[in-house]
């Protein structure tokens, strides 16, 4: 515990927020380095940062403690090294161990110091030593009590290296109906992708709420689903994908999209569902992604699980939801079915995100960029559109299926809304012909025209001369100034009649404009000076939740303050040092300065610390000594 005082206390802030933040500990009654390294070394403490370790790791961290406790040293790397591969690891070299190593002294598990200065040339770094803590070695020594590998277990080679007859013949069959794992995946694949899509396109028109509980608001989960086509409780699944994949972000209480999300809709279906998938790829921990491409052409079910649970043996319960959370993304994603990789999914595993769009290319269905327009008014793709005619298609169509044949369909209120956008009727009718495989059939042609014609009917724009009231609607059809003022589904708008012709409403042209709309009535917007405008849909706007306050930074700022004695040989300092040897019964290190200037050391088992003195038995000279604080240049524990 001296030892992790003295380190965290020489960190810069930046470096003990950094470590700490990779920590669990309780807060409450830190105030300062000592009992921050007592939290840090509790053994609750201690096993959630085990909880997270690889097995490579764990073995690397528990025979560093053999040897610490074997030769009363800090081992060096080569060391550590020689005895794993003593205990049966046969894949293990100097290099990962330091790799391994360099890990756990920042997690603050152990003390790694760096032997590089010795001149041996070394680029490995063999001859760093590194030392558990001695509670965390305590700890891992007693886990054969507790049901949990030893050290020897750690380093051993896994019992499931080869495959049991049971998996071999799952294999097999997993190669008789690769045709229809395929089939399954494709479906899924490109299932999926479309539900991201039609996330992402509903949040760059409307951003999500964030409850301060958790979970988004009811009716942006229900808006969100209905968009997407799917049940109320996969919306957060599926936007969890989006997030991974950094398409959406979340910016203080509101779910939007990232600027990677209007170029990632601009992409075709392999293109979009790589990002997805390679994002699910990244976000495994290495050794499960080495693990999953040895399985690259297996089944992975119970033996998933198996291997997963032994390269994590401290998980604990938790580790099973968040394998079950992988494999159903994975499912959803088409990497595998069923619980048998596809052919783009064992592409990735083995070969990275390029390889598995190239596969997965082969196994969706070209994209089109031609319909089929119905006389009912719908307009059939027989296949997936590609995102630019699609695009183009949404703003003059609603979707109605989004199958790898997709239908839409084309309402007046459906033209209304291109028109708004500024489209005229005959840039929509050239639009539809020059995509149409059957030509544009005359009821559709008449909707547009008419649509056209009726448009602007009602007119939007500023009420500039009517005290408060901020938006007005005009319509040279009285009839329709009444319906409107009598509407029901618009009583919200508070509107107010000033005249047979005018409505006046406290809310702003652009509410009013997309009130009417959503409606279905034929508006337009004009500006102050009846110009005609084209107005895009304001997002909106959420009180946002209470800004998350991260403790971290005021913890250190305590622990500065709490250090008055900024010299390293400040007496309250070293009182603390020692006071805490006395309770550990720990051997010190004293360096003392002699009144000609020069520094003596003394090993010295401290008893007692008072009046600004240190009593203490010499155990070189085996006597007692009394030495005041002030003349202490510094302590470090033997």
């Amino acid at each position: 515990m001296l030892a992790l005082a003295a380190r965290l206390r020489a960190l810069t802030d930046e470096q003990l927020t950094a470590a700490l933040g990779q920590r669990e500990f309780p807060l409450v009654g830190v105030r300062d380095y000592f009992d921050l390294a007592e939290a840090l070394l509790a053994p609750d403490s201690v096993r959630a940062a085990l909880a997270t370790l690889d097995r490579t790791r764990l073995a690397v961290l528990a025979v560093a403690g053999d040897l610490l406790a074997e030769t009363d040293a800090a081992p060096d790397i080569a060391a550590i090294t020689a005895r794993i591969c003593d205990l049966g690891h046969e894949s293990i070299d100097v290099a990962v161990v330091r790799a391994r190593v360099e890990r756990l002294d920042e997690l603050l598990l152990g003390t790694l110091s760096d032997g590089a200065g010795s001149g041996n040339g070394d680029s490995t770094g063999s001859d760093a030593r590194f030392a558990p803590f001695e509670a965390v070695a305590e700890l891992l020594r007693a886990w054969p009590e507790d049901g949990l590998p030893s050290s020897a277990d750690l380093a051993a080679p896994s019992p499931h290296a080869a495959d049991d007859d049971a998996s071999s013949a799952a294999a097999a069959d997993a190669a008789e109906t690769r045709e229809a794992v395929n089939r399954l995946a494709a479906e899924r694949a490109f299932g999926t992708t479309s539900v991201v899509a039609e996330l992402v396109t509903s949040l760059i028109g409307d951003p999500a709420r964030e409850l301060a509980r958790g979970g988004l608001s009811l009716p942006d989960a229900k808006r969100l689903a209905s968009d997407a086509a799917i049940a109320f409780e996969e919306v957060p699944r599926y936007l969890g994908l989006a997030e991974r994949a950094g398409l959406v972000e979340r910016e203080g209480a509101l779910w939007q999209h990232s600027e990677a999300a209007e170029l990632w809709l601009l992409g075709g279906t392999p293109q979009r569902w790589r990002t997805l998938a390679e994002a699910w790829h990244l976000g495994l921990a290495p050794d499960v992604r080495v693990l999953l491409a040895a399985r690259a052409e297996r089944p992975w079910g119970q033996f998933l699980t198996r291997d997963v649970r032994w390269i994590f043996p401290a998980a604990g319960d938790s580790l099973q939801q968040r394998i079950d959370d992988r494999t159903a993304e994975a499912e959803l994603l088409g990497i595998t079915a069923g619980g048998v990789p596809s052919t783009a999914g064992s592409a990735l595993l083995e070969h990275g995100a390029e390889a598995a769009e190239a596969a997965v290319s082969e196994l969706l269905p070209p994209e089109v960029s031609t319909v089929y327009l119905q006389h009912d008014l719908t307009a059939v793709a027989p296949g997936p559109l590609t995102p630019p005619i699609d695009a183009r298609l949404r703003t003059m169509a609603d979707v109605e299926s989004r199958e790898f044949a997709s239908s839409y369909r084309i309402t007046a209120a459906s033209v209304n809304r291109a028109l708004g956008a500024g489209e005229s009727a005959e840039e929509i009718l050239a639009f539809l012909s020059s995509i149409s495989l059957s030509g544009v059939p005359q009821p559709l042609h008449y909707l547009v025209t008419e649509s056209a014609e009726r448009y602007g009917r009602l007119r939007v724009g500023p009420a500039t001369d009517d005290g408060h009231f901020q938006g007005a609607i005009h319509s040279d059809d009285a009839a329709l100034i009444h319906t409107v003022a009598v509407d029901h589904a618009l009583s919200q708008l508070g509107l107010q009649q000033s005249g047979p012709n005018r409505l006046l409403s406290r809310f702003t042209p652009d509410v009013l404009f997309w009130a009417l709309s959503d409606a279905r009535y034929p508006v337009a917007a004009h500006d102050a000076d009846g110009e005609l405008v084209h107005l895009a849909r304001r997002r909106v706007t959420h009180a946002e939740a209470p800004p998350v306050v991260d403790p971290l930074p005021a913890l250190v700022a305590t622990l500065r303050d709490s250090d008055a004695d900024t010299e390293p040989t400040g007496q309250a300092w070293l009182a603390r040092q020692i006071d805490l040897a006395i309770r550990s019964k720990h051997t010190l290190l004293v360096s003392v300065r002699m009144p000609g200037g020069e520094i003596s050391d003394y090993l010295l088992e401290p008893a007692s610390v008072a009046n600004g003195r240190l009593r203490a038995r010499d155990r070189r000279a085996d006597i007692e000594r009394t030495l005041p604080l002030s003349s202490i240049a510094s302590v470090t524990t033997a």
